[in-house]
């Protein structure tokens, strides 16, 4: 018997892991998000991704101030479910949410845990150079990402991988990891292990003073930031005294003092720690995105001049 399940997600990663549970056997009994909330310029209310997908799958839907209490928590409690499905929501959920499916509340996690527990695997992965990463899914429990295991699948990261890259990967095995849990839970197959937590690594989310470049670190970790910062929010530095964020970058053979500008011709390289970096894709203060020759085109920047 296929089992019913209560959807619980926010991001635009959850929604491929929607999309496969839609797909499957197994019922959307209802589908529960973030309630839409000021974005943009203009600061018209913008609703989740989870939302969106929702209403494009015509799948019942609830968006929520919050679930711990309230209409949204009558909104995971009242259909029943037999599994709730918890992917990117980005909150601890408290031991009375828990409880509410008749089997197990079930979370897909975008790492091999008890590696990078937290808020930002995906971005976390890239920064810490990992060459292999990839998705979880467990039983959750009251602790962050501390449940035991039920399935895990690899991922390669790739040297020319950015977060939007990897993450979109991720979040498309998470979906078929997500209906082969259930499928096993359905079936009696399902076998949980506890994670080993003394090998546990934290993946705190970035914070905004992570997000400026060190132009002095080493050019391996000047381009993992970049690319794990892109496409969003960007990684910074300043030149000519406004922020200038990159969204591209590879290694150079330069030298120079970090931070100055080593060439600007056809690529805007930088020197950075024990060599030089060219920034492949940029985005001035108050402008578009351009191509590192846009720039050099429109600023004309010199040899010398100093960035961070």
């Amino acid at each position: 018997m296929a089992l019913r399940a209560v959807f619980l997600g926010n991001d635009p990663w959850s929604v491929a892991s929607l999309e496969a549970l839609e797909g499957s056997p197994h019922e959307v009994a209802a589908v529960v998000t973030r309630e839409p909330r000021p974005a943009g310029r203009g600061g018209a209310l913008r609703p989740t991704a989870v939302a969106e997908a929702a209403r494009r799958l015509d799948l019942p839907l609830r968006e929520v101030a919050t679930v711990k209490e309230g209409e949204g928590f009558e909104a995971l409690r009242d259909p029943v479910p037999d599994v709730l499905v918890v992917v990117a929501y980005g909150e601890i959920l408290p031991t009375e949410v828990l409880a509410v499916p008749r089997i197990a509340p079930i979370n897909v996690h975008f790492s091999l845990l008890p590696a990078l527990r937290g808020a930002d695997p995906v971005r976390r992965a890239i920064l810490e150079g990992l060459g292999t990463t990839g998705v979880t899914t467990i039983r959750m429990d009251e602790g962050m990402d501390t449940g035991p295991i039920l399935l895990q699948a690899e991922e390669p990261v790739g040297p020319e991988d950015d977060a939007g890259s990897l993450g979109e990967r991720l979040a498309a095995l998470g979906g078929r990891l997500l209906v082969e849990t259930l499928d096993g839970m359905e079936a009696g197959t399902a076998v949980e292990r506890a994670q080993d937590h003394e090998r546990a690594t934290l993946a705190p989310k970035i914070p905004r003073e992570e997000e400026w470049i060190d132009w002095s670190a080493p050019v391996d970790d000047v381009v993992r930031r970049v690319r794990a910062l892109a496409p969003d929010p960007g990684a910074r530095t300043r030149f000519r005294g406004r922020v200038l964020k990159a969204y591209a970058a590879h290694p150079e053979e330069a030298a120079g003092e970090p931070g100055t500008v080593v060439a600007a011709e056809g690529a805007l390289i930088v020197a950075a720690g024990a060599g030089a970096v060219a920034l492949e894709e940029v985005l001035p203060e108050g402008k578009r995105r351009m191509s590192g020759a846009e720039f050099i085109h429109g600023y004309r920047p010199e040899p010398g001049e100093q960035l961070g």
